[in-house]
């Protein structure tokens, strides 16, 4: 892959240190972490210590101070690494830009310390089992009683859900106002009246930690609501957009580590008396792959480029999330196919990108709701 003019020598030099981390700390533990279903809190602080973890949070708020570029070279090389796991994009692209864009001075200064160190992992609860892409249909109600919320309700396919310490739950607030009754409010996971269910099993993902999560009478503070009452559908799509270039990112990662795997693999197998690399319908193959890998590098490093600058809307979202999923869909296909037998074969990493890459045409808003977005602009 060539250098990308989006970043400058400084994101190369983080790179550098995020992939020798990867290297050293993720690698060798992936598969156990695999069987396992979750990655250890131990390896959330050691990224913590080596800044890897939110480091587009200001210093006055203990955070490194990059740009949100920083953020893409680590889920970059956490894809390209094939590591779908664990989930860094949702503690640190997603949840950490609502504490410092949504949140009071008060709940920025206790918590976004913590997200950097690691000390504190964040979740996101938005889906319900009866509600998918269709946030206004959300049931899990916070009711004021005196000083505090009381939170009812339950979510479903929680990325963290397993490690998190706080979760930043979409509630209805008014049942009466529909979209405006929607507010948002921090949960920690150690009060009375919370809890944690199973660890869903996935097709794939699977080192990524996904619960189902239970609100039984949950009482928080009134001063954990995050922003204003009723705004949190607002606050939702306003935040949305870097949510989806972050899971744009993440696609590419992957499409280039499928890419990659399968070039080195076609230069190895003979057939015929020689690699088949070698063979027209190989070569032609990749020369497709390369050149839709080629065409989505382009639109992700504009998209991350406008969001650098503010400009990134939610319809150039949509468009980067929607092309970069189906992409790896056709890549990961491809690429299993140049395989042959091997690639349906677990042992070879090639499987997994192709069972990893399912999901990422889901969630975030699926496909299909990309497509409606992206349509009312037309």
């Amino acid at each position: 892959m060539l250098r990308r003019a989006v970043y400058d020598d400084d994101h190369e030099m983080f790179r550098d240190a995020v992939r020798g981390f990867f290297n050293r700390e993720l690698e060798p533990n992936y598969d156990q972490w695999e069987k396992d279903g979750v990655v250890p809190r131990s390896f959330w602080l050691k990224a913590g210590e080596q800044g890897l973890l939110c480091p587009q949070i200001p210093e006055e708020y203990s955070g490194p101070g990059g740009d949100y570029r920083y953020l893409s070279v680590v889920v970059e090389e956490l894809h390209m690494a094939g590591a779908t796991g664990p989930g860094f994009a949702v503690h640190s692209d997603i949840c950490s830009a609502y504490i410092l864009n949504q949140g009071s001075e008060e709940q920025k200064q206790k918590w976004l310390p913590k997200m950097v160190s690691g000390e504190a992992i964040f979740a996101i609860a938005m889906t319900e089992p009866g509600t998918g892409s269709d946030l206004q249909g959300v049931s899990t109600t916070a009711r004021l009683d005196g000083d505090e919320w009381v939170i009812n309700g339950s979510k479903t396919f929680i990325s963290n859900g397993q490690n998190a310490d706080v979760v930043i739950v979409v509630a209805k607030t008014d049942p009466s106002l529909g979209a405006k009754g929607i507010s948002l409010i921090l949960v920690e996971s150690d009060r009375d009246g919370y809890r944690c269910g199973r660890n869903l099993e996935k097709m794939g993902l699977h080192a990524q930690d996904t619960s189902e999560i239970f609100f039984d009478d949950v009482r928080v503070p009134k001063s954990n609501l995050l922003g204003e009452e009723g705004r949190g559908f607002v606050q939702l799509m306003t935040e949305l957009p870097q949510e989806r270039l972050a899971i744009a990112v993440g696609c590419m990662g992957l499409a280039q580590r499928a890419y990659d795997l399968t070039v080195e693999y076609t230069k190895e197998r003979m057939a015929f008396g020689k690699p088949i690399i070698e063979l027209q319908n190989t070569r032609f193959k990749l020369a497709s792959l390369k050149t839709e890998l080629a065409a989505g590098w382009a639109l992700t490093d504009q998209c991350i480029e406008h969001h650098c600058r503010g400009e990134l809307d939610a319809t150039d979202a949509a468009m980067a999330k929607l092309w970069t999923s189906e992409m790896l869909g056709r890549m990961a296909d491809e690429c299993v196919q140049l395989f042959g037998g091997y690639g349906y074969m677990m042992e070879y990493p090639i499987s997994r990108v192709f069972l990893d890459a399912r999901i990422q045409r889901i969630f975030g808003g699926t496909s299909e709701i990309m497509r409606e977005l992206i349509s009312r602009t037309l």
